[in-house]
């Protein structure tokens, strides 16, 4: 008799724990499930975007998209944007952090506005950073040339390579403060004790970052890192708004490369196939960070 009202209670939680989860489940189904599904299906037909219209043509999209230059050239555009990008991100991000780490007059002012590139508009950031790069009457070119360090004005967003660092840096400004937030963040967990002891062994500064903070830091740089790769590989606004890909396609990513053939090719298809291809790279940076974090609740 026991044993059956303990069943009967296994069971009723049972069906309570999957209607509980099951909003989720379907959430998941929505935004993620389905237009993966969708978009693999989509990459499998010769489709014309306005009519949504078209043929099954099986794997020949990827096996167009292996042979274009275009795919290669851009999937190399990306990685040179995502390494770039991230590189400064991380650099600018530990110093700032080290900075704010520290006992100033001015630090809860400092924490606050250091956020403000993270959080404000991408569309009022690119408006801010075209009108600073313009080569006519852009501030930048102003102030450097008042200063005689040049004598012509520069032009930053359409010539190569300074349209791809000008994205990249301006890439790292907009996004360099999550690192500082997760960074400092941790900074802040690190016990005094380690410090006192190195000072009393004789370490200077350079000698603690690189013997406590640095290692201290390693678990916490890793999710950054994987993180800001996963999203830095996606980025499609900033570098559409500030060059659109140019000049010509020196600025191209793969996120740019889809929309190109979805809306301006009106290629669907081919577009579907490009965008899975993007997603099988970040599968190993997501592949990388899921390891990483399962080692580190392990």
């Amino acid at each position: 008799m026991i044993k059956n009202k303990q069943t009967k209670l296994e069971r009723h939680y049972a069906t309570l724990g999957m209607m509980l989860i099951a909003p989720t489940v379907l959430v998941f189904c929505a935004v993620i499930v389905y237009p993966l599904v969708s978009a693999i299906y989509l990459s499998l037909f010769d489709i014309y975007t306005p009519t949504l219209q078209g043929e099954w043509v099986g794997l020949d999209n990827y096996r167009e998209l292996l042979g274009k230059g275009e795919f290669w050239a851009s999937l190399r555009t990306n990685l040179i944007w995502t390494v770039g990008t991230l590189s400064l991100q991380i650099l600018f991000g530990i110093g700032m952090a080290l900075v704010l780490h520290q006992n100033i007059w001015f630090r809860s002012l400092a924490r606050s506005l250091i956020l403000f590139p993270y959080f404000i508009s991408t569309v009022v950031a690119v408006l801010v950073w075209r009108w600073l790069f313009n080569d006519l009457y852009g501030i930048l070119n102003h102030l450097m040339m008042a200063a005689g360090l040049i004598d012509m004005p520069v032009d930053y967003l359409g010539s190569m390579p300074n349209a791809m660092i000008s994205v990249i840096l301006v890439g790292a400004w907009k996004y360099f403060p999550f690192v500082v937030i997760a960074v400092l963040a941790r900074l802040q967990t690190i016990p005094d004790s380690l410090y006192e002891a190195a000072r009393i062994d004789g370490a200077g500064p350079v000698a603690r970052f690189f013997d406590i903070t640095l290692p201290q830091l390693r678990d916490v740089l890793v999710v950054i890192i994987m993180l800001r790769a996963i999203w830095d590989f996606k980025e499609f606004d900033l570098i559409f708004l500030l060059t659109g890909g140019g000049p010509v396609t020196s600025t191209q990513t793969l996120p740019l490369l889809v929309y190109k053939e979805a809306f301006s090719l009106n290629n669907m298809g081919m577009a579907a196939a490009y965008a899975v291809a993007m997603m099988a790279v970040m599968l190993v940076f997501m592949i990388l960070y899921i390891r990483k974090t399962g080692e580190k609740d392990a």
